[in-house]
């Protein structure tokens, strides 16, 4: 694969923690917007951003706390590495940040999201994947678009990748959910129905810290999802918008 280039991969394209079949040492970077696929022989840097006509994947585009060159992705010594340009610090899983001028920090084979925060309450993710051979995860089984929004809500955290992740309790998720969309009927009641229903199909009988953290690791709630909660993003179900087609 000598002297093969990089190539394009659309918006909407499935969450890279679905997996990606690719050779080992293929470098695969995906945004809401998008992202590329780097063969293991390409040398060429990956930048992201907010500025679309400038960087190789967009990030935030639409938010202005987000720089219009955040970050970029760089091989050397055989590795791709991760360096922070932006004015808001990068955050890697276990509520690791990276500031502008730090020094680079190496990626790991296999998946990894990236964040960045924006505006409000949006956090931009960025998902990396360095193909490794291993075999992608199959999701246990699917989720309707309400589904999807509260489980998204209440395993915040987990889907952040903090250090020690928890749920959100299920009546400051109904309050979240509410301000989020104030016409959706948000309760305690409904939201603990939906959490019942979701237990019932993937893991009956179980707390809902063990469920949010099994579906997260199926690959069933994947990072990307976080964008449920961007009150500046379209209605759930909109037309286009990427979450639908996550198996929703």
């Amino acid at each position: 694969m000598a002297g093969e280039a990089m190539r394009t991969l659309p918006a909407g394209h499935p969450s890279l923690a679905l997996g990606f079949a690719s050779p080992p040492g293929t470098l695969v970077v995906l945004g809401r917007a998008g992202g590329v696929l780097v063969p293991p022989a390409a040398r060429c840097p990956v930048t992201f951003g907010r500025n679309t006509a400038e960087v190789t994947v967009p990030l935030g585009e639409d938010d202005r706390r987000v720089s219009r060159r955040h970050g970029v992705l760089e091989r050397h010594a055989g590795r791709w590495w991760v360096r922070a340009t932006g004015k808001v610090p990068l955050r890697l899983p276990r509520s690791r940040l990276v500031f502008a001028g730090a020094a680079p920090v190496p990626l790991p084979p296999g998946y990894l999201p990236v964040y960045a925060r924006g505006s409000g309450d949006r956090e931009h993710v960025l998902e990396i994947r360095i193909a490794d051979g291993t075999p992608s995860p199959v999701p246990a089984g699917r989720l309707r678009p309400d589904e999807r929004l509260v489980l998204a809500m209440v395993a915040r955290a987990f889907l952040r990748r903090e250090e020690r992740p928890r749920p959100v309790p299920v009546p400051l998720a109904a309050s979240r959910l509410s301000a989020l969309d104030p016409d959706g009927g948000w309760t305690a009641e409904t939201v603990a129905g939906v959490l019942d229903s979701v237990r019932f199909r993937f893991r009956p009988g179980s707390p809902d810290e063990d469920l949010v953290a099994a579906l997260v690791s199926a690959a069933v709630l994947v990072p990307p999802d976080l964008a449920l909660l961007s009150p500046e993003l379209p209605p759930v179900g909109e037309e286009g918008w990427m979450p639908s087609t996550w198996g929703s």
